[in-house]
């Protein structure tokens, strides 16, 4: 007889294993079936053969071994049974033997002969059939009823697998509902289409099909109202609701006068159906943690020099870990001062190229024949000051990255020579006549619209296409505001080291400064501002004082409640000043003692507010 465990749901889903002697299950690596899931034990339960039979031995593990939903210690398994073990369920076949219809005529004979009230065996040695369940006194079936609600309560607390679930439940719900045929159909939260089936026949097998009746289905899905249909067939049908949305249907269905479906059953399935709700609950929210918790990691993961945590820069990390490992070709499009560069560093720290050299040349900082040295390399005597031979960046850079700075800038004649470097990953050194072969990654950047310079005949459009296999878009810094006060954080803390100078911080009034530019140059402007700041600062924090006259400016003329209150403060600033010059007969030395500061800093903030020339005029200097 060959005996299989089939994982029908779980991370082993499809595989197969033979049964032909003892399997141990569990997480360990040592495990015949090992199951790479928290909520199973390293050595969580074996299935042994003995004397023809197969024997389920539960190994004191923590979230229990379930067989067709029910927690066993010790039971034998029989043909069709389901074993749940943490996130998997796995499926019992086998060959039917031989003698097997002569032995099934006879269990039927003896099922026939068996009365109507049977006692009722405990439930880790068999599952019931639904005749047998039908035939339990009322008041065995209550209190069968109340341990396998228990059960369920306890299975749906240890699920995280929105999958597996559904069949864990079926199983439950067969050991105390009579039912020949059940299904359970889980819902998209937005659209309502069915998300995933679990279907069961009891009668014909697991793998038969049920048929489902779509208008009974959509009706209770949209009247959110339960069915009982007592004729010919008894039918249950019953939503499982959240937050006025219907997530699922269980439905439930018997032809046979001797398990028919009762009352009782309606309101034991509702009951049931309510435990199901959280547990999807629970399964979908563990879902969307792990999804979080992926990312969270992916970006833990990602080495990066850039600063920032709003949207748009955490679209512009995933991308980046996307693209790094592959060697597909970036082009890096934004205004200038958003961090291209930066940008390109983390991609190649990110890749298989890692540990090889990035090396970066700036194509606008150069002529066209030393740009052409530069990236080529040249032989010796190739020019007047070719004293020897000298490798270009394309053969420092063997084996990592390359990244060319203002890609639009580059000449025609460099952009025709660039192609076919592209193209057929070789070149020749200025003056030379040897094909050097390379492997290397390129990347490049630049600030124009290259789409517009190809349609005016600035750029070739053949190396366009060559360049912009994959397209990164980094966003100006005014969209998004959000980081500006941590790049700001960040840029003081830097430079007040490399002053060394003690700055804790800057104050609310330079930040809403900040916060109100529009920041032309990006984050290289921001850095600038700062570092001046930093410089010119002799406060302990950085006030707005200390920003340059445009970001003071800006500040001036938004008509908003907190520019108001600057606007209040700035002229409080005025007048004390006014008073101290007049206390001091026009002495800026005697009124900064007055006022407890620097005379460089009176000075630079009279400056700032524009005072000198109301105090010419008063003092009539």
């Amino acid at each position: 007889m060959a005996t299989r465990l089939v994982a029908i749901s779980g991370p082993l889903r499809n595989a197969e294993f033979l049964v032909d002697a003892e399997l141990a299950i569990g997480c360990d690596a040592k495990n015949n079936i090992r199951l790479e899931d928290p909520t199973v034990s390293p050595e969580h339960c074996t299935v042994a053969v003995c004397d023809g039979r197969l024997i389920l031995i539960d190994l004191e593990s923590e979230s229990g071994t379930f067989v067709n939903g029910i927690p066993v210690k010790l039971r034998e398994l029989q043909a069709g049974d389901e074993v749940a073990i943490g996130d998997s369920v796995f499926l019992l076949r086998m060959e039917e033997p031989r003698h097997a219809p002569g032995g099934a005529a006879q269990m039927r004979e003896h099922t026939a002969l068996r009365p109507k009230s049977v006692e009722v065996q405990p439930e880790e040695l068999r599952s019931l059939t639904p005749a047998q369940l039908a035939a339990i006194p009322r008041e065995a079936r209550l209190a069968r009823n109340v341990s396998v609600l228990l059960q369920i309560s306890r299975s749906i607390s240890l699920s995280r697998d929105e999958e597996s679930l559904p069949w864990q439940l079926l199983g439950l719900i067969f050991d105390i509902i009579p039912a020949e045929r059940g299904a359970i159909l889980l819902l998209e939260e937005e659209s309502q289409g069915v998300r995933s089936r679990a279907a069961w026949d009891r009668v014909a097998g697991r793998e038969h099909s049920i048929e489902v009746h779509d208008a009974t289905i959509q009706r209770v899905i949209t009247g959110k109202e339960s069915l009982f249909n007592s004729g010919a067939r008894t039918v249950l049908c019953v939503p499982m609701i959240s937050k006025d949305k219907t997530i699922g249907v269980i439905y439930l269905d018997s032809l046979s006068t001797e398990a028919a479906l009762t009352k009782d059953d309606f309101e034991l399935l509702a009951g049931i159906a309510s435990l199901g709700i959280i547990g999807i609950e629970n399964a979908r929210q563990f879902a969307r943690l792990d999804s979080e918790n992926q990312r969270l990691l992916a970006e833990a993961n990602l080495t990066h020099d850039m600063v920032g945590r709003s949207a748009r820069m955490r679209d512009v990390y995933k991308f980046i870990e996307r693209v790094a490992p592959s060697d597909s070709t970036v082009l890096i499009c934004g205004e200038s001062g958003t961090g291209k560069e930066l940008a390109a560093r983390a991609i190649h720290k990110n890749s298989p190229r890692k540990n090889q050299p990035f090396v970066a040349l700036n194509c606008a900082a150069l002529t066209e024949t030393l740009l052409e040295s530069e990236l080529f390399g040249h032989e010796k005597g190739a020019f007047t000051s070719a004293i020897g031979q000298k490798k270009g960046y394309l053969e420092v850079a063997e084996g990592g990255t390359i990244f060319l700075d203002e890609i639009g800038e580059l000449s025609q004649l460099l952009q025709a020579k660039l192609l076919r470097v592209l193209q057929e990953r070789e070149f020749v050194r200025v003056g030379g006549t040897r094909t050097i072969k390379i492997n290397v990654r390129f990347l490049a950047a630049t600030n124009k619209d290259l789409q517009r310079a190809v349609r005016d005949g600035q750029f070739r459009a053949d190396l366009f296409h060559r360049l912009n296999v994959i397209a990164l878009a980094l966003p100006s810094l005014r969209e998004h505001r959000e980081d500006i006060s941590s790049l700001a954080q960040h840029f003081c803390a830097a430079h007040a080291k490399n002053c060394g100078r003690e700055v804790c911080g800057i104050s609310a009034e330079a930040l809403a400064c900040l916060t109100q530019y529009d920041w032309p140059g990006n984050i290289r402007e921001l850095e600038n501002a700062i570092e001046r700041a930093v410089v010119v600062g002799s406060a302990d924090t950085i006030l707005a004082e200390d920003l340059p006259e445009t970001v003071q400016e800006s500040a001036r003329e938004e008509s908003s409640a907190p520019a108001k209150y600057h606007g209040a403060i700035r002229n409080l600033k005025k007048q004390l000043i006014v008073n101290a010059l007049e206390q001091s007969n026009g002495s800026i030395t005697e009124a900064a003692k007055q006022l407890g500061v620097h005379a460089n800093y009176l000075h630079r903030l009279m400056r700032n507010l524009e005072l000198r020339t109301s105090v010419k005029k008063q003092t009539g200097a």
